[in-house]
Parts: C-alpha cells; structure tokens; sequence
C-alpha cells in the first residue's frame, strides 16, 4: 500500500471514530436517563468494570479490580456468593471448575458448590493460572496463584486508591444462600458504605461519595424485595433475560430443537413475548424498589457474550417512561457501544473499561500494560 493509500486509510478510520463519537455523545446528551441518573444519585453515563476488568486480567481477582480502579472505571462490579463458614465472596459461577484449579486440590470435591468450601479451603485455590490457559496473548506469570477475594478484599481495593469507585454488586444464585441479602447490609454498614464518604481529591472518580456509591443487582425478584427491604435507600437494579423464571419469549422452542448451531445467534433471535409483558417486568421492578434495570444485549459480532436483544430503542423508551435508568450487560467495543448508546441507554457494563472510557471521551492517563505492570503484574 502505498503512503497516500495508508494516509487516506488512516485518515478515513479516525474520522469515522470520531463521528462515531460525536453522535453517540450528541445522542446520549439528550436522554431521559442523565436526570434520573443525577435524581438517583449514579454517574451518567456510568463504565461498570464487569467482574473489574476482566477482559485483561483474571476476573475478580486482584489486578481485575486494581485495574479497573486504575484505569477510572465508575464501579468495581462484583458477584456475591458465601462460603460454607459465612464469609462474602466475589465469585461469579457456582461450580469452582472454570476459574480454579479445584479439580486438582479438591478432586473429590470438584463439582461441590461454592457454598460447600470454607474460606480457608478456599484460600488454597489458584483462581488465576485459568486465565493464562485461556487466553496466552494476554497471560501473565504474575496471574498464576491468583486467589479467590472476599468482599471486605474488594472493599479493600475500592479504597486503596486516589480513584474512588463505587460498589455495583450482584446476589448470585440468593436462593443458595439464606439471608445473603441481611449479610450484605451488615458488611456495608461496617465498613461505612451505607454513609457518606470522603471526598476524592479533584480530578480522580468520586463516585463512592455520591448517594449511588452502591448499587444492588440481581435477576432474582425474591431478592430484589429483600434486598430493598434491608436497604431501602440504596439504589438497586433488576437484571433482565429472556426465559424461563425471566420475560416470557414469543417462541418457547428450546436452542436444542430450534436448528441453531451457534447460541448467539439463537439468543438473538429470542423476542419477548409481548410489550405488554415487557411492560410488567418494568412495572413490577420500580414498584418492588429498583431504579433501573440492566438488560441483556446483542452484540454486532455475536460471541459468548451476546444475549437477546432486550435494549430496542422502544423498550429503552418505555423503561426512561416508567422512571428507571437502563445499564445493559456485557458490551466490550466501539461499534456496539454506539449502536446501542444510540438506542437511549445510561452506561455499560464492560470487561473492558479503558475502550468504554474512551468511547466517553474520559480515556485513562496510563495504558493497561503499564498499569499492570507498576501494580507488580
């Protein structure tokens, strides 16, 4: 390719980056969803580090959360379970199989629950070797020997920084777990988070000052009610799917009789059966305590991670409506990041925080490699 070729080509993606930019800028400036954010007391539009930030580091572990910390993400997102001696975890799956090397320290006990261990058992495990199996481009040394965090850990990394991040956290499987919810007042209200908090000094994320310095979420409604009960003045969100003990589908014909070979694509053909169900799912969420919801999304190029398509321009419409903020999961680049800013939502939860706060114009002041590297990994 020649030099004015490679110029042209190079001037050509930047200017289509930047429009990209400028409208979904132009667009959310004008959303509904900015003055319920402020009512609410949440950032707007909000980069919740899923899981930290897990595209680059094994999720919720400590560089996940450091990182995400770091780079200037709004919230350090985390999923709640228990151990067997009633310590609060930051652990995503049930079974300890994807993430640790349980099936070599524990290997009669492989496929037990979390909520089985204790946490010294626990502490005994490598939650960060996985990751460089995974995906080598992206492994580190440092990762192997990973261990499994608590949330008073979490907290711990919350804090630590001139970054100060708020908490968005899930109940996972509650039903598991009796009184996780009256657990996890008792640890907020310990550590302060259910007060205010000090102030960042100026120019750093101060999110854990604001009234949506926490922010409750789960699929689960039994949950939501107990959680509302226990917290009522904090902010809590209303997961959506599509599916059974979610929004009923307008076609109940199961993946493996539907002819898909790829679960993307069948989730994105999975439609809700009705507005007027999507409707009462919306209803029930603001009338049961939430003040937003957090909906699946179908990504542009499908993947492991692209749901169903729950953030259609007159869905977001109606739940703005309804007076509920609408934070999708899990979008991790420009493209989609436009595409559905455009539709009318109120932020992300990415595993990759530094694209989202590059989207919004907010990019960090260090690269990911070099935040890594001087946090020792």
């Amino acid at each position: 390719m020649s030099s004015f070729a490679s110029l042209t080509r190079l001037l050509t993606v930047t200017t289509l980056t930047g429009a990209m930019l400028l409208s979904a800028t132009a667009m959310a400036s004008g959303s509904p969803g900015k003055a319920l954010s402020e009512k609410a007391g949440l950032p707007w539009p909000a980069v919740i580090a899923h899981r930290g930030a897990s595209f680059d580091a094994p999720e919720e572990t400590l560089p996940a959360f450091i990182l995400a910390r770091e780079l200037g993400a709004d919230y350090l997102e985390l999923d709640l379970q228990r151990s067997k001696d009633g310590v609060l975890l930051a652990l995503h799956d049930d079974s300890l199989v994807r993430t640790t090397n349980i099936a070599e320290v524990f290997p009669a006990r492989a496929q037990e629950p979390v909520s089985s261990f204790t946490l010294a058992e626990l502490k005994q495990l490598d939650a960060g070797s996985w990751f460089n199996k995974a995906y080598p481009a992206r492994a580190r040394d440092s990762y192997a020997g990973l261990k499994i965090l608590t949330l008073d850990e979490v907290i711990d990394i919350a804090e630590g920084g001139a970054n100060k991040p708020g908490l968005y956290i899930e109940t996972k499987q509650p039903q598991q777990f009796p009184g996780i919810e009256a657990d996890l007042k008792q640890a907020l209200e310990k550590r302060g988070w259910l007060r205010e908090r000090p102030a960042a000094a100026p120019g750093q994320v101060n999110v854990a000052q604001l009234p949506g310095r926490v922010v409750l979420q789960t699929f689960d409604k039994t949950s939501l009610q107990l959680l509302h009960k226990e917290m009522p003045q904090v902010p809590k969100v209303l997961l959506l799917w599509i599916g059974q003990g979610a929004i009923a589908p307008k076609s109940s014909v199961a993946f493996k009789d539907s002819g898909f070979k790829d679960k993307a694509a069948w989730y994105a053909s999975q439609e809700v059966k009705s507005e007027a169900e999507f409707a009462a799912w919306i209803d029930w969420a603001k009338a049961n305590g939430a003040i937003g919801t957090g909906p699946a999304s179908r990504l542009a190029d499908g993947g492991e991670q692209s749901y169903m398509d729950l953030v259609k321009p007159w869905m977001n419409t109606m739940t703005h409506a309804k007076g509920l903020i609408i934070h999708p999961y899990t979008v991790d680049n420009a493209v989609d990041f436009n595409a559905i800013s455009a539709a009318g939502v109120d932020g992300f939860f990415t595993n990759r925080p530094a694209q989202l706060l590059e989207f919004y114009a907010r990019p960090a002041k260090e690269t990911v490699d070099s935040l890594l590297k001087r946090n020792g990994y």
